[in-house]
């Protein structure tokens, strides 16, 4: 599924017809690698632990296709890598697929929370100085969960799969400083209902290296946080915060 998703987003890269020049459609692809550092809490059912999760480098690819079209949205596609990996000392039994995992023994947490964001969105401005989309966002998380440590004195490893989509809030902005180059950019999901909450944002600077009729190169630099706050999703609930600064690179044809 993650395979097809992502080759779904890189594929769009090939689908424009037409030029910039033509000022009617656009087409955007690019790249980020994302260095994060991890914290939070995990739990099948029961109470919460605590795990040391490494630190990772995450890729993300998207590509997003925009119209002169009234009414209908423009497009984009998103594929975040996201595989977080931890272990703890258990501070009381911990439940995982009907297994109880023992007090006071290591347990080792293996996730994947690598998702596809496809997104649908309207532009109220669109100019060289200001631009500012909004729309919704479907994140379709479909990934696993693999718990290993000690059940009654024998190790086990326990795992389960789960797959969510869940829909958010989009609203993405940018300014250009003139002569220069330069912009200044944000952009974010949020979701909160009840006891679960999404919150995927980034904010950073773009530097364009290439700007001509048939396409615009540019470098990307700034901070990513996502916020995974779920309350018995597929029986997994979690409170984690993955944060860190990212650089990439955007084509714009």
């Amino acid at each position: 599924m993650k395979k097809y998703c992502l080759a779904a987003a890189l594929s769009m890269a090939f689908l424009a017809p037409v030029a910039k020049a033509d000022m009617l459609l656009g087409l955007y692809v690019g790249a980020d690698g994302w260095q994060s550092d991890n914290t939070g809490s995990f739990a099948g059912k029961g109470q919460a632990e605590n795990f040391n999760f490494e630190d990772k480098t995450f890729s993300s690819y998207y590509a997003a296709f925009e119209h002169p079209v009234p009414l209908i949205p423009n497009i984009k596609l998103k594929y975040t890598q996201l595989e977080l990996d931890g272990y703890t000392t258990l501070s009381e039994t911990f439940e995982f697929n009907g297994q109880n995992f023992t007090v006071n023994s290591r347990a080792d947490l293996m996730t994947d929370f690598s998702h596809m964001d496809y997104t649908l969105y309207y532009e109220l401005f669109d100019n060289d100085l200001v631009s500012l989309d909004f729309g919704v966002t479907v994140k379709h998380f479909d990934g696993d969960a693999t718990v290993k440590g000690t059940v009654e004195g024998d190790e086990r490893t326990e795992s389960i799969d789960f797959s969510a989509p869940i829909p958010l809030g989009y609203l993405r902005g940018e300014v250009g400083l003139p002569l220069t180059g330069l912009s200044v950019f944000a952009e974010g999901n949020l979701l909160a209902i009840d006891d679960s909450k999404i919150q995927d944002y980034q904010v950073g600077i773009a530097w364009e290296v290439i700007d001509n009729l048939a396409v615009d190169v540019a470098i990307r630099a700034g901070y990513r946080s996502f916020i995974i706050e779920l309350d018995d999703v597929d029986d997994i609930s979690t409170d984690l915060d993955v944060s860190g600064p990212f650089a990439g690179i955007q084509v714009h044809f």
